[in-house]
């Protein structure tokens, strides 16, 4: 989750604080809408598993650190 929270701070220009924020916010999010055992399958894949699930980790993060596209500083 840190990789994801580094790429939210790089890609928006906020603080590593309010990217942590934003990206426990999605997934909690996410969380809540889901029945159970796949929650719980979202937290091991924002764990950072190994293997497969650590495949599913890399496609995450780069879905979610899109997300911070959305949210880019405008001058």
């Amino acid at each position: 989750m840190d990789e994801l929270i580094k790429q939210v701070t790089e890609r928006t220009g906020i603080s590593e604080e309010q990217a942590r924020t934003a990206v426990n916010t999605v997934i909690s999010h996410l969380k809540n809408g889901l029945p159970a055992s796949i929650s719980g399958q979202l937290d091991s894949l924002i764990g950072g598993g190994t293997g497969a699930v650590g495949d599913l980790t890399s496609r995450a993060e780069g879905i979610i650190g899109g997300l911070g596209g959305m949210f880019e500083k405008k001058d």
